[in-house]
């Protein structure tokens, strides 16, 4: 039985038009496996395919050998976590409260005791309260806690979104486009939670990472798949898929002709 995510086969369409076409890949324990392509390369869709906010119309799913029919509601109860494009912070709510919200489905008591102040509700509270401090000192954000995000720079809330992931103790971590908005000095530090994010001492998570920004993703992914108009025109370490001539043509190409333009 093969551990970790696995699509097989993926087939997306949008009336005439074919957004993936017979995907596969794999994201297996311990790695940081990463998407690219240009825009309209149906990386955005392959996402959502995983997040259970598109319904393939050929092909499959499964986790650890087993299928799996994703919903976004209940992710977090598969071990599964994302980020979003931006952050998708609650304005409402300071830095621990919305890193607290990550891991609210762990929580043993429902609202109602929550409401009424019940005993056990204020020992899960406490709990997650300590869980939440624990990994923002881990981001090394502890001191924004009481904080409220929209006071925040942009790089310290992009941190905050990936500690309220975090906090929902995955086994799996989406990332969608996190370097997006980040300085050159900020995406090195990203790069380097990002490499660390399988080694953990406590609750390591594989990665499944979609993103434009080059080196990031030649820096921390252990295998790439690039696609091309819904296809897989090159999967492999980033040395080898670095080389291949559809990597370049389809992607690196483009780059190069935007900078020249």
């Amino acid at each position: 039985m093969e551990d970790g995510l696995a699509l097989h086969h993926i087939g997306v369409r949008f009336g005439g038009l074919t957004a993936l076409d017979d995907v596969s890949l794999r994201v297996a324990p311990g790695e940081v496996v990463g998407v690219i392509g240009p825009n309209g390369a149906g990386k955005t869709t392959l996402f959502n395919v995983v997040c259970g906010f598109v319904t393939p119309h050929t092909g499959t799913l499964t986790l650890d050998g087993r299928p799996l029919r994703p919903r976004p509601h209940r992710l977090t109860r598969l071990g599964i976590a994302r980020t979003l494009q931006g952050t998708g912070l609650f304005a409402g709510l300071t830095v621990l409260e919305n890193v607290m919200a990550g891991a609210s489905h762990t929580a043993r008591t429902g609202l109602l005791p929550a409401l009424l102040g019940l005993p056990r509700s204020d020992r899960d509270e406490r709990r997650l309260r300590r869980h939440a401090h624990a990994v923002l000192d881990e981001l090394g954000i502890a001191a924004h806690a009481g904080a409220a995000p929209g006071t925040l720079p942009f790089a310290v809330r992009q941190r905050v979104a990936l500690a309220r992931a975090l906090a929902a103790r995955p086994r799996l971590l989406l990332l969608d486009e996190p370097a997006g908005g980040l300085g050159a000095e900020d995406v090195d530090g990203l790069a380097e939670l990002i490499r660390g994010l399988p080694h953990r001492a406590t609750d390591p998570c594989a990665v499944l990472l979609v993103e434009h920004h080059m080196d990031l993703v030649m820096a921390v992914c252990d295998r790439i798949v690039v696609l091309d108009f819904g296809r897989v025109v090159a999967a492999g370490p980033p040395e080898a898929v670095r080389e291949e001539p559809a990597v370049v043509d389809a992607y690196l190409g483009a780059a190069v002709d935007e900078a020249a333009a």
